[in-house]
């Protein structure tokens, strides 16, 4: 048993090193604008932000890094989205030509495979699959620089790659000192990115399935869980912030019909852990920040770009409480039925996140004097790497972002880690103890 874990523990440590080497990077001269390297916090912070693909800053990223390192930090966000132990894996192969079981191992607990033998081809599929959505997403939006907003074809191309990466992989970096406020109501540009924010966080073994199997009827649970519980939630969050925020002078108000549906429609898909914001979460609705908190935490589809407790993870513990309000002894989800450790699996993340989150964000309330809300959605938006902000990061103190920058780690690498190790510990009992049951309620 304790073989089989020993890849797991790996996941953090592989995380923990290339942000290491992202963070040494980003420290050399040539990354910084103006005179000097970069500082070692502003260096360390964007490092870890990058790899856990949160996109959380302090400084002024388009200022502040020079176009190399704003390179660095592509980089960084790629290795990131494409799972450190999957590209260690991938690497390994090239060079040997073979996998052991430790590396197949590894690759399993980071990517979710169900099988081992499974491992060389999630790696070419991943890789692939990846590749193709960046280079579709990066023609469309330097064609649209290039075209709508008259940029050199050198510029419209880097802005292009740069975006077609940054959204693919749901990081929340961008360009513009404004991140994509200043394109609130141009839909080829917000539409493009939440579509690569959509497909980057619904999960590579959902994509997979979905190329094979077009009929509803023959996809597995995971799948259907997936896709009905993202339809759900994007249409909840596209709704409610619709409703919320039409009237509000500061998001919508001002706009025209259309780019109120535009920017609604971007609103709504971001909390997915996107990370990207066409209007100022510091002038939404009470009401806005917490339904955004909500979808941030879910997050999105397992063994994707995406962070939270995941769409499978949510949706499974409402199968949970809605098989106990009819009294079933099983929990079914289209004619099959869950496993009792898988619905444990899901109770501990949860209950886990809800744990970290509250940890988390009472530490920073005991580091700064800002509102209560904004706190929590801060705390919440780095567990759940989605990285959205109401504009308070780069003003907290030191000590607030360091709890930042561990909630980020751990809302990247800790659900993979916990749910593999969960996983991998299963095992069968050949006795039973006898029963009490505690009063609940």
């Amino acid at each position: 048993m304790n073989d089989l874990l020993r890849p797991v523990r790996l996941v953090p440590l592989a995380f923990l090193g290339v942000m290491t080497v992202g963070a040494l990077l980003l420290m050399l001269p040539a990354t910084r604008a103006g005179d000097g390297g970069a500082l070692v916090w502003p260096a360390v912070f964007t490092a870890v932000a990058s790899v856990c693909i949160t996109g959380m800053t302090i400084v002024d990223f388009p200022s502040f890094w020079t176009p190399l390192g704003q390179v660095v930090v592509l980089l960084l966000v790629q290795a990131g989205g494409f799972g450190i132990m999957t590209l260690a894996t991938l690497l390994g192969t090239l060079v040997s030509g073979k996998l052991g079981l430790r590396s197949m191992l590894t690759t399993q607990a980071e990517s979710h495979t169900a099988h081992p033998g499974d491992v060389r081809g999630l790696l070419r599929r991943v890789a692939l699959t990846m590749l193709a959505f960046e280079l579709v997403l990066s023609a469309v939006l330097t064609v649209r620089f290039r075209v709508a907003y008259e940029e050199d074809l050198g510029t419209a191309l880097w802005y292009g790659v740069f975006h077609g990466v940054s959204s693919f992989n749901s990081s929340g970096y961008t360009l513009f000192d404004d991140n994509l406020v200043r394109f609130v109501g141009d839909a080829w540009m917000c539409l493009t990115i939440s579509v690569a924010v959509v497909a980057g966080g619904i999960g590579f073994p959902v994509l997979s399935e979905l190329a094979r199997r077009t009929r509803p009827s023959r996809w597995t649970i995971h799948t259907r869980i997936t896709v009905y519980g993202t339809l759900i939630l994007l249409s909840l969050g596209i709704g409610g912030v619709l409703a919320l925020e039409w009237s509000n002078p500061g998001t919508l108000g001002e706009l025209s019909v259309a780019d109120k549906l535009t920017a609604a429609t971007t609103a709504g898909v971001m909390p997915r852990t996107g990370g990207f914001n066409s209007i100022s979460y510091g002038q939404v609705e009470q009401e806005t920040l917490g339904l955004t908190m909500l979808l941030m935490f879910i997050g999105g589809g397992s063994g994707g770009t995406a962070g939270g407790i995941k769409v499978t993870t949510f949706f499974l513990l409402a199968f949970v409480i809605w098989s106990e309000i009819r009294g079933d002894d099983e929990v079914v989800v289209g004619q099959r039925e869950v496993p009792r450790s898988t619905q444990r699996e899901a109770l501990s993340i949860a209950l886990l996140g809800v744990g970290v989150v509250a940890v988390g964000g009472l530490a920073v309330m005991l580091l700064t004097d800002r509102p209560f809300e904004v706190i929590l959605f801060e705390t919440v938006a780095a567990f759940s790497t989605a990285g959205l902000s109401t504009g308070i990061t780069a003003d907290l103190p030191r000590a607030a972002q360091a709890v930042l920058l561990v909630l980020m780690f751990v809302g990247r690498v800790g659900p993979i880690t916990v749910a593999s190790a969960l996983a991998l510990r299963t095992r069968q009992r050949l006795y039973r103890r006898p029963e009490e049951r505690p009063i609940i309620g």
